[in-house]
């Protein structure tokens, strides 16, 4: 296997190093338009693992707007996999420049939605990855793989749906995808500040966009912005959080391959950050649409959302002033296969303190990066196979999660993930 990784940020950065402790590929590019940046991520492997490993992975300048470009360098390389870890907004053109190239795909999040406040939504809006299901005999008549949402949420959080299907339940009610933390960032001098632990270019897509709820008997439809409140208790100490409704891929995705009534995903993000997103959509500085503004050299055109990501911490940097765990996890309701009322979570955290320890990544890119990881792994193994466009709930859950949770030693990854019955507490 080689992979091309077409992004050095946060993310991109923890999947290399990830990467860097397994042994199931042949060669990794490390990718960015700024190529610094890509040599760094590899710097640090070498120091932290030596040259040999180091061996396996080379750099590469790359523009991810342009499918040419992106299949020029696959093809440079002899990828055999495209990795995407940059913003949604270049999932269009790394998708079409990984099937030029002939190579299979992965991306963490799915082509960006258009949507309508208006039902029936699966009739008046572009929805999250329909460009890309498009695509889907394109892919199959090449042969070709594209595993979509294969990050964390989403990612992990399907393969969860998956198993909680084969395994636990006769019948679902609801699949809710539930994502808290206790996340803390302070200055210099200790105090807390507000310093977004993911993109904000994607957080702003994600939570200002009208988010979409799933139902057996009414399909997909949307609700305002933040809507249905409610208090979800998070495992290992983070506790209760109050959790909205947000537009993400799960919703999308796991009712193409999992029998549900229902499915949605609720994200605890706080009331100042929901009120520092209602301030910067009042203001218009959460659009994509370049304007003229002012500068030094003269007038120049720049999207607000730039700006506002610009004015913010690099959320790879917080890492050493950030505190606490983030949770990632699927509760599930409905029949237990023994025709019993059942209620789970299951869920995967992620400790800070732990993540800079091992591998100077803060908690919430790693744990989005290591779920692509161990999807390659399967790939390569060919644990998982398939062609056209398939979310991780088209695939056996239980290598992922074997995999995942097996100790390093014994050729894992050692991260245990849990699984809480509700009904018995």
């Amino acid at each position: 296997m080689r992979i091309l990784l077409v992004g050095a940020g946060g993310v991109g950065d923890a999947i290399a190093k990830i990467a860097a402790r397994r042994d199931f590929f042949e060669l990794i590019v490390v990718s960015d338009y700024d190529e610094s940046r890509a040599r760094r991520t590899v710097d640090w492997i070498a120091a932290k693992h030596g040259d040999d490993v180091a061996a396996r992975f080379a750099t590469a300048q790359i523009d991810a707007s342009d499918p040419e470009v992106v299949a020029a360098v696959a093809r440079a390389h002899g990828a055999t996999h495209v990795m995407n870890a940059v913003e949604p907004k270049f999932v269009p053109s790394i998708f079409r420049g990984a099937l030029a190239a002939a190579a299979d795909y992965l991306d963490m999040a799915m082509s960006l939605s258009e949507p309508h406040p208006t039902d029936p939504y699966a009739e008046t809006g572009v929805k999250l990855g329909d460009d890309q299901f498009a695509q889907a005999d394109d892919w199959e008549k090449a042969g070709r793989l594209a595993l979509v949402g294969m990050g964390v949420e989403p990612g992990l959080s399907d393969v969860f749906a998956r198993y909680a299907a084969d395994h636990l339940f006769s019948e679902i009610d609801e699949l809710g995808t539930r994502d808290g933390a206790n996340l803390v960032v302070r200055d210099e001098h200790g105090n807390e500040i507000f310093a977004p632990s993911f993109s904000i270019w994607t957080t702003i897509e994600e939570c200002l966009n009208p988010p979409v709820v799933w139902e057996k008997e009414r399909g997909w439809y949307t609700t305002p912005p933040f809507s249905e409140p409610e208090v979800f208790e998070f495992p290992e100490g983070i506790g209760p959080v109050e959790c909205v409704n947000v537009e993400h891929e799960e919703v999308l995705l796991m009712p193409r391959w999992v029998d549900a009534k229902r499915v949605t995903f609720k994200y605890g993000l706080g009331d100042e950050f929901i009120g520092v997103l209602k301030t910067l959509n009042l203001l218009g500085l959460d659009k994509t649409a370049p304007i003229r503004v002012r500068s030094a050299n003269g007038p120049v055109e720049v999207a607000p959302r730039d700006v506002v990501a610009a004015a913010l911490p690099d959320p790879a940097t917080i890492g050493p002033r950030m505190t606490g765990k983030t949770c990632a996890g699927l509760w599930v309701t409905g029949t237990g296969v023994d025709g019993a009322p059942r209620e789970v979570y299951l869920y995967h955290v992620s400790d800070n303190e732990w993540t800079m320890r091992e591998y100077e990544a803060q908690c919430v890119v790693w744990q989005t990066a290591l779920n692509p990881v161990i999807a390659l792994e399967l790939l390569a193994t060919g644990a998982w196979q398939g062609a056209g466009v398939l979310g991780p709930e088209a695939f056996d859950a239980q290598p992922f999660l074997d995999l995942m949770a097996r100790a390093e030693a014994d050729g894992g990854y050692g991260q245990a993930w849990g699984m809480e019955d509700r009904l018995a507490r």
